[in-house]
């Protein structure tokens, strides 16, 4: 029988009413068996980390249990089971609450959770978790559970554990694990797979995208599925949302995992209808030895000031600006640890308004203690109001530093986490380890396809023909792009090189980047180390999460043969 597992949030602060549009769609014979709810980033276990030191009952998402005062009672009449990961750093708690509010709304819903993530104190982290992957799910499950909270968790393992439990699969079905790993990644983020931040939106009615529908998988025993969406809601699953979703913060072709390795240069996406789009062919290997694990602490305390810089001679007030500051900094004895100038020049000559007259000069300043980022920045700012650059003024009054944060990966011996099922009737349930494992190696690059003949070029924008995703992993950033037909992957499999791409993107010629072929997905991906920094919250760089890396990439120019245009 299909397993049709829903998806209705991609992070903490994601659309509220989603947990109520997927648990009420879908129409006669389509409701959902299992609904999952991804609440987790790297950013929100620095974020829950911080509210545990508030409060030791804090720690998991309120905002769903929230939803679960309407949510509960529509679960319960439709038969689906809730999966999520909102449990964040004390699942425990958040399945106390649900039963309390269970007992409450006068429901016998049954609430489990899984532990074991968390991991002894190191480095001064405020938050150290390894992901765990979807077994202690499926044993919740099959003690009959209707709801289940993790922890930490791969965002596959939200659906490889119901996989588990309804279709009765094996620790070593690689295959068909696989599958699943895939069908969860294509859901983990939402409506990302259904239209969101679709790099071909102008390809489609924009009435259609205005509130994208939340996707659905069609998963089968034999790891195959459908992804698809409820009749009557917005936006589109099509060939290309759903590649773009598969490039989103991977790598190579083995996409690793704790439940199973999977082999991102096997998947075979076909179109099979409207909103309907098959996934079939995925290979999977045995899990590797360690499971990765994510570290969040305080980094220090970091602040921002904008200058805004308006009309002529830009340079030349940058650098005045710059010196005065710099001054105040040797004067006073109080240089911070870290300063960093951006000069961003929006400005354009002879303007109309005055806002396109201007550029921004960012000044960011970082410091293990807060007074060598507040007072004395602060103070300079605002004392050079009547002494600087002509028309001087800011984006918004200095502020007092405030604390960031700093997300480091490492990778922990499998053996060594307490992966744990509580089950309904408080029942410790051991997970046990992989038998069989397997340490990740590079896929050796396939052989490349003909290029096309030789012609004409006309130089346009890459993402004239190429979409593109991209998405952080700690400090490194990846950037995946794909074609949609098969004489544009002969091109841009010889014409996008990594001496190419650093040429396109400047700001990535001194770091290391890897780029990965996959050719079923007519794809490639390139994975640039270092970039983000030590991690979305340190805030690092301009966009600090590299949302849109790939759609700078597709606004630069490129020669392409005229055939493709």
């Amino acid at each position: 029988m299909v397993l049709r597992i829903g998806n209705a949030s991609g992070f903490y602060g994601d659309r509220f009413d989603a947990v109520r549009e997927m648990l009420t769609g879908g129409g006669p014979g389509g409701g959902l068996h299992v609904l999952t709810g991804d609440y987790l980033a790297e950013l929100t276990m620095l974020i829950l980390g911080r509210d545990r030191l508030k409060d030791p009952a804090a720690g998991y998402a309120k905002t769903f249990l929230r939803q679960m005062e309407e949510g509960l009672g529509l679960a319960h009449e439709r038969g689906t089971r809730i999966v999520t990961n909102a449990g964040g750093l004390n699942p425990a708690g958040l399945a106390d609450a649900l039963r309390a509010l269970a007992d409450k709304l006068g429901l016998p819903v049954r609430v489990a959770h899984v532990e074991g993530d968390r991991l002894p104190a190191r480095d001064g982290a405020l938050a150290a978790n390894a992901y765990l992957g979807g077994a202690g799910i499926a044993a919740c499950l099959a003690a009959g559970a209707d709801v289940v909270v993790t922890g930490r968790v791969t965002d596959a393992a939200l659906v490889t554990g119901p996989a588990q439990w309804h279709f009765g699969w094996g620790p070593e079905e690689y295959d068909r694990l696989a599958g699943a790993v895939v069908a969860g990644h294509v859901l983990e983020c939402g409506t990302q797979a259904t239209g969101g931040n679709y790099a071909f939106f102008r390809d489609h009615d924009p009435a259609l995208l205005r509130r994208p529908g939340f996707p659905v998988a069609e998963l089968h025993d034999d790891g195959s599925c459908v992804i698809t969406k409820h009749p009557g809601t917005g936006g589109l699953v099509d060939v290309g949302t759903v590649t773009a979703q598969l490039l989103y913060e991977t790598a190579g072709a083995r996409y690793a995992g704790p439940d199973a390795t999977a082999r991102l240069d096997t998947v075979r996406l076909t179109q099979e209808a409207p909103d309907r789009v098959r996934v079939e062919g995925v290979r999977g290997e045995a899990p590797p030895p360690t499971l990765k694990a994510g570290l969040s602490r305080l980094g220090g305390f970091r602040n921002e000031v904008v200058f805004v810089l308006t009309g002529l001679d830009v340079e030349a007030k940058a650098a005045l600006v710059r010196d005065q500051i710099e001054d105040v900094f040797v004067r006073g004895g109080s240089r911070p640890a870290e300063v960093r100038w951006d000069l961003v020049r929006t400005d354009r000559p002879d303007a109309g308004t005055e806002e396109t007259a201007s550029a921004l000069l960012r000044l960011v300043v970082r410091d293990p203690g807060p007074d060598a980022v507040g007072r004395t920045l602060t103070g300079a700012a605002v004392e050079l109001a009547l002494a600087s650059y002509p028309g001087f003024h800011v984006t918004a009054p200095p502020a007092k530093g405030s604390p960031y944060g700093v997300f480091e990966t490492v990778y922990v011996d499998a053996a060594e986490v307490p992966h744990m099922a509580v089950l309904p009737d408080g029942t410790r349930q051991g997970i046990p380890v992989p038998a069989r494992t397997r340490v990740l190696e590079p896929v050796p690059e396939p052989e490349p396809p003909e290029p096309p003949a030789g012609g004409p070029v006309r130089r346009v924008p890459l993402g004239r023909i190429a979409g593109a995703r991209s998405g952080d992993k700690g400090g490194d950033a990846n950037v995946g792009v794909w074609v949609r037909t098969e004489e544009e992957w002969r091109w841009l499999v010889h014409a996008l090189t990594v001496e190419r791409f650093r040429d396109l993107l400047p700001e990535t010629a001194d770091l290391p980047v890897t780029r990965h072929v996959l050719p079923n997905l007519r794809a490639l991906n390139f994975t640039v180390a270092g970039i983000l920094g030590e991690g979305v919250a340190s805030q690092a760089r301009f966009d600090p999460q590299a949302k849109a890396l790939g759609e700078w990439l597709r606004s630069r120019e490129i020669d392409v043969p005229e055939g493709l245009l």
